[in-house]
């Protein structure tokens, strides 16, 4: 059994502060195309938020940052903390192509002995905000957080890292959008376009 964490903490000011996962794709929020997803597969859903009223009426409980201000690194101490079980995968609120064979992939592969984190490493770079995290991280996320340093990746190297690469990630995502996000206006239009392809 494991544990399934959206992060929506973020303030959006590319997008004009509007709550990104509430943003439309297709017929249905971002958010709610994550949910459908994840429900089935995890047994516990959490929303990572600091604005409940922006997110309280998608049925899933919302859970203010533990530390304020510590940003997306913040955010993932907090779904870890919160967790009622070991394993934790963590996804941003504004993915709206994850699948389930690729989020289940992550969690089986985070759920070994010798294992803090399955983490993807697609051509372009790590995707920590996409991943599966142990119980065991949080000691070392909250200790980043109290030297200052705020950048996500760089915890990664104080983890025992399960990386899945390019050619496994090929697998599960052939259309290459498995990671998009939405970050900024053109980012939206994109989004927009590639769902109505599909």
């Amino acid at each position: 059994m494991w544990t399934a964490a959206i992060l929506a903490g973020g303030r959006a000011r590319r997008l004009g502060g509007r709550a990104k996962g509430t943003l439309h794709v297709g017929d249905r929020p971002i958010l709610e195309r994550q949910l459908e997803v994840l429900r089935p597969l995890a047994s516990e859903v959490l929303l990572v938020a600091n604005d409940p009223a922006a997110y309280g009426g998608f049925g899933v409980p919302v859970v203010p940052d533990l530390i304020p201000g510590a940003g997306p690194l913040g955010g993932l101490y907090t779904a870890i903390s919160a967790a009622r079980h070991p394993c934790t995968l963590v996804v941003a609120c504004d993915m709206p192509f994850l699948t389930a064979p690729f989020l289940d992939r992550l969690v089986t592969a985070a759920t070994r002995p010798d294992v803090d984190a399955a983490v993807p490493h697609p051509v372009d770079g790590w995707q920590p905000l996409c991943a599966a995290y142990t119980r065991r991280s949080a000691d070392a996320i909250r200790r980043q957080i109290t030297a200052g340093n705020l950048k996500v990746i760089d915890v990664l190297a104080a983890l025992r890292v399960h990386a899945i690469g390019p050619a496994e990630i090929a697998r599960y995502d052939p259309d290459g959008i498995l990671f998009f996000n939405v970050n900024t206006p053109d980012d939206y239009r994109r989004a927009l376009e590639l769902m109505a392809r599909r």
